[in-house]
């Protein structure tokens, strides 16, 4: 299950991650975000341990949002040593999200 992020630690899980991070900017209103997110939630438990893999309620949480210029959900941005490396707008297939970090790792 992919990790809930949050504007309050946003910094500490997503920028200061050892570990390639891929984040889901999500709503729980949104319907393709609805098909994004099983997704996301299958790759957090293949990627365990590897890549940290999270989610942001946009609604609840816009500071980042704001900040990576998500103006479109689902939005998934992968960050590697604090800077974005990677963005999907849109729904995707899988693969095209694992590729994305297997390129990190």
């Amino acid at each position: 299950m992919a990790l809930a992020i949050t504007d309050a630690t946003f910094d500490e899980v997503v920028l200061k991650s050892d570990k390639p991070v891929m984040v889901d900017f999500w709503a729980a209103w949104c319907g393709p975000c609805r098909m994004v997110g099983p997704v996301i939630d299958e790759l957090a438990t293949e990627y365990d341990g590897k890549a940290v893999i999270g989610k942001v309620d946009v609604d609840a949480n816009q500071e980042f949002a704001s900040k990576y210029g998500v103006r479109n959900i689902p939005t998934v941005l992968v960050f590697h040593k604090g800077e974005v490396v990677g963005r999907q707008v849109g729904v995707a297939p899988k693969q095209t999200y694992a590729d994305s970090l297997n390129a990190l790792l």
